[in-house]
C-alpha cells in the first residue's frame, strides 16, 4: 500500500488541528484550507496541476453544495429590506408592542418575537424589524437599551440561529460534513437547544433584574453612538409609498403564508433542501409582489435592486465558509470526486478511517467527545462568523462517533450549537455590531454581559448532551 495515500489521513488532521490553531488566535484560515487543498492533493495524485486544480474544484463542490443556503437568506435578507423601506415590518410588530408594559414583560416579549422572526428572516435584519420598532417600547417602560440589546442577541443569534429549524442553513452544513440527513440533526438539537435557550435567558434576565436593582444597570448604561452603516431602516412608516390599508393587508398575509409554509412542510414531509425551497420561492414571490406594489412603473428594476442587496449580504457571510467547507468535505465523499479514487483499498473516507483509528487507540467514552465537540464548536466560533467552522464541527462529530459507535447526530448538533452560540452573534464583540448598533449600545459591553449565561448554558447543554448520545 503505497505510504504517501496511508499519510493522507495524518495530514488531514494535522491541518484541521492547524485551522483550530488560527481560529484561536483569531486569524483568517483561507490560506490554510487552500495549502491543505493542495497538500492532499499532491499526496493522492503527485500531479501539481491536479493539486492546484483541486483547490478550484473544491471551491466548486463546496458551492454547490451551499448554494441553496445562500439562495435562502439572500432572497430572505431581500425582502426584510424591503419590509422595512415601506414600514409593513412596524404593522406587523405593533400588535406586539400593547404586550409590554413591564421591563420583564419588555425582555420576555422581545425576546420571543425575535426568536420567531429570526426562524423566517434570520438574526441580521430581524434585529433591524424588531429593534427599529420595540427599542423605544422597551425603553419607556423602563429596560435599558443593554437589556434590550441582551435580549435581541440572545433570542435570535443565539436560540433561533443555533437550530435555524425553518430556513436549515446552519444543520445543512453540519449535517454534510457529518454525513447524516439534515433531518436527525435538527432532530437531535431540539432538546439542546431548549436546554441552552431556557438556562442562557432565565440566567441572564436574573443578572439582568439583580443589576437593576442594585443600581449597575441602569438606562445610561453601556450606550454609545450607533456604528457607522448600522443596518437602521431608511424610511419610516409615514414615508411609505403604501397606503396604510395596504401595510396592514400585507402585514396580515405575509405571515399567514408562512405559516402556511409550516404546515405544508409538515403535511408533505419536506425537509432540508425542499423546505428551503419552499420557504426561497414564498419570499421571492411576496418581494416581488410587494416591489411592483410599492415602486409600481419602477418595481421590475427595484426588484433586482433589492435582489443584488440580498445576494451582497448572503456571500459576504458564507465567503469565509466556502473555501473553510471545500477543505472539509474532502474527508467524505467530496475527496473521490475531486481527486478520483485514489484512498487506500478498503477506505471508507478520510474521517471515518481516523475514527476507527481513534477508537482503537484511545478510550473514547461519551462525556470526551460532548467536552470535546463543545470545545471544538466554540473554538471556531471564535472568527465571529458562527458559520465558518461548523463543518469543522460535523467533521469531528463524525470522527467520535466512529470511535464510540453512536451519537453522530447528538454530537453534531452540539458543535453547532456551541459554534453559533459563540461565534454568531452572542460572544465575540465583531459579531455583535448589529444588534449593538439597533440599541445603540456599546459592543464589548454586551458581549461581557452574555459572556456568564452563555458559558453556563454551554456547560449544561454539554452535560445533557452525554446523556443523550
Amino acid at each position: 500500500m503505497d505510504v504517501s495515500l496511508l499519510s493522507l489521513h495524518w495530514v488531514y488532521l494535522a491541518f484541521v488541528m492547524l485551522i483550530i490553531g488560527f481560529m484561536v488566535m483569531r486569524r483568517d484560515t483561507t490560506v490554510v484550507c487552500v495549502v491543505g487543498i493542495i497538500a492532499l492533493g499532491l499526496l493522492a495524485t503527485h500531479s501539481i496541476s491536479q493539486s492546484v486544480g483541486g483547490v478550484f474544484s473544491g471551491f466548486i463542490y463546496a458551492i454547490k453544495e451551499l448554494v441553496g443556503t445562500i439562495l435562502v437568506i439572500s432572497l430572505i435578507v431581500a425582502l426584510s429590506k424591503l419590509l422595512i423601506r415601506t414600514g409593513i415590518n412596524e404593522v406587523m410588530i405593533s400588535p406586539v408592542t400593547r404586550l409590554i408594559r413591564t421591563p420583564a414583560l419588555a425582555f420576555w416579549v422581545i425576546g420571543i418575537v425575535m426568536m420567531i422572526i429570526s426562524w423566517f428572516f434570520w438574526p441580521s435584519p430581524a434585529v433591524a424589524l424588531v429593534g427599529a420598532v420595540l427599542l423605544p417600547v422597551a425603553i419607556r417602560v423602563g429596560l435599558p437599551a443593554l437589556g434590550v440589546a441582551v435580549s435581541m442577541n440572545l433570542f435570535g443569534h443565539g436560540i433561533a440561529l443555533s437550530g435555524d429549524f425553518v430556513i436549515q442553513g446552519a444543520p445543512k452544513l453540519t449535517a454534510d460534513a457529518a454525513g447524516i440527513p439534515v433531518s436527525d440533526v435538527i432532530s437531535a438539537s431540539v432538546p439542546l437547544v431548549l436546554v441552552m435557550g431556557a438556562v442562557t435567558t432565565v440566567i441572564a434576565y436574573w443578572y439582568m433584574r439583580k443589576d437593576m436593582k442594585n443600581g449597575t444597570l441602569t438606562a445610561s448604561t453601556g450606550l454609545a453612538a450607533a456604528a457607522p452603516g448600522a443596518d437602521v431602516p431608511p424610511e419610516s412608516s409615514a414615508d411609505s409609498p403604501l397606503s396604510p390599508a395596504v401595510r396592514l393587508g400585507a402585514a396580515i398575509v405575509i405571515p399567514i403564508l408562512f405559516a402556511l409554509d409550516i404546515v405544508a412542510m409538515f403535511q408533505l414531509h419536506l425537509q432540508g433542501g425542499d423546505a428551503t425551497a419552499l420557504i426561497g420561492g414564498t419570499a421571492l414571490l411576496i418581494m416581488i409582489v410587494l416591489s411592483i406594489l410599492t415602486h409600481r412603473s419602477a418595481g421590475l428594476e427595484k426588484t433586482t435592486s433589492y435582489l443584488i442587496e440580498g445576494f451582497l449580504f448572503g456571500f459576504k457571510v458564507f465567503g469565509p465558509v466556502i473555501p473553510i467547507a471545500a477543505f472539509f468535505y474532502l474527508g467524505d465523499s467530496a475527496f473521490t470526486d475531486i481527486f478520483g479514487k485514489v484512498l487506500p483499498e478498503g477506505s471508507h473516507g478520510i474521517v471515518n478511517d481516523l475514527g476507527l483509528a481513534l477508537a482503537q487507540t484511545v478510550p473514547i467514552n461519551t462525556a470526551i467527545s460532548s467536552v470535546t465537540l463543545t470545545a471544538v464548536g466554540a473554538i471556531t466560533g471564535l472568527d465571529g462568523s458562527g458559520f465558518s467552522g461548523i463543518s469543522l464541527a460535523g467533521s469531528i462529530a463524525h470522527l467520535f462517533a466512529a470511535a464510540i459507535g453512536s451519537g453522530i447526530a447528538t454530537l453534531t448538533a452540539l458543535g453547532q450549537i456551541a459554534a453559533i452560540w459563540v461565534g454568531g452573534g452572542t460572544l465575540v464583540p465583531w459579531a455583535l455590531i448589529p444588534a449593538a448598533a439597533i440599541c445603540g449600545v456599546d459592543p464589548f459591553e454586551l458581549a461581557r454581559r452574555n459572556l456568564k449565561p452563555v458559558v453556563i448554558g454551554l456547560a449544561v447543554t454539554t452535560v445533557v448532551a452525554m446523556f443523550l448520545i
